[in-house]
């Protein structure tokens, strides 16, 4: 085990990028830490660290390294995992990288309901853009991620995909309130408020508008889509999001979602994943069989 700890030593230099700041995290102290990490460089054979003017970051053989690291702790995890649920005592941690649209509604339920029957297993959250969210996977700081339109690489293991095509959201007085299906041409006669780049709803608007050659020109841009919502109640403006994002809307009274014309802007999808050849933890295996069947149950799987 003595092995592991120093493995979990490396580990939190490399995300720290420093080995004062992972030895403050740690509650050990600096000197201590860089004895640690020379020793274990001398016993490797090669040094694992450039020794920066602030700070150190990981060599090749480093990187070679780190990714061995962090598939060992993964394991140990998983392998903990298993032998307390031979006892019937669900313990452990499940983390996950997602959209923000998961995190207002969906999410919430979801850990709540899990929590009910594993009150031992705890959770994080964090929200990530589609690239960010894959590499947690890659870096082993998320069990599970949910994406909407991913970057997809290599290393990404769908577990379960479903549809989400792309609504406008606008206040209940908003000329276009009672619309069934809005046109693209529509929304861009009023002024529109969107999320920026990295966001794959902002991807799908801006790849509908070069198709219709028209041009997104937002009066409002934030990469957060709880500010955008809430401001489109505030101003007859537009906001976009995905129904996920919306389950609670229509009891609030003061907004209104209208799906976009598939014609114009088509639906996209929101992809659950783990990363490529890993064995998840029992708890965060489970917790993604829960949520895969509240996907199918609401939503159309691809």
């Amino acid at each position: 085990m003595r092995y592991l700890t120093t493995a979990r030593y490396l580990d939190m230099v490399a995300r720290a990028g420093s080995i004062r700041q992972a030895a403050e995290a740690l509650s050990i102290t600096s000197t201590a830490l860089n004895r640690r990490i020379l020793a274990f460089e001398e016993e490797l054979g090669a040094p694992i660290f450039e020794r920066l003017p602030r700070g150190v970051r990981l060599n090749s053989a480093g990187e070679i390294l780190i990714h061995h690291i962090r598939n060992q702790l993964s394991d140990m995890d998983r392998v903990k995992s298993q032998i307390a649920d031979l006892s019937g005592v669900r313990r452990g941690h499940v983390s996950i990288a997602c959209s923000q649209a998961m995190v207002p509604y969906f999410l919430p339920a979801q850990i709540s309901q899990y929590r009910v029957d594993h009150p031992n297993v705890t959770f994080g959250v964090n929200v990530r853009d589609r690239a960010a969210a894959e590499q947690a996977l890659t870096d082993h700081m998320a069990d599970i991620a949910i994406v909407f339109e991913p970057v997809r690489m290599a290393e990404f293991h769908t577990i379960i995909s479903v549809k989400q095509p792309v609504h406008a959201v606008m206040a209940a007085d908003h000329p276009l309130a009672r619309q069934q299906v809005l046109r693209m041409s529509d929304c861009l006669a009023y002024p529109i408020a969107l999320p920026t780049l990295p966001y794959g709803v902002r991807h799908l608007l801006e790849h509908a508008a070069l198709s219709s050659s028209q041009t997104l020109v937002p009066d409002i841009e934030s990469d957060s889509f709880d500010f955008l919502r809430h401001y489109a109640a505030s101003e007859h403006l537009i906001s976009f999001q995905i129904p996920i994002g919306l389950s609670a809307e229509k009891m609030q009274g003061e907004l209104v979602s209208c799906p976009m014309d598939t014609r114009d802007v088509p639906a996209g999808v929101l992809y659950m994943g783990q990363l490529k050849g890993r064995t998840l933890p029992v708890a965060a295996a489970r917790f993604a069989a829960q949520l895969s069947s509240a996907f199918a149950a609401e939503y159309e799987v691809t």
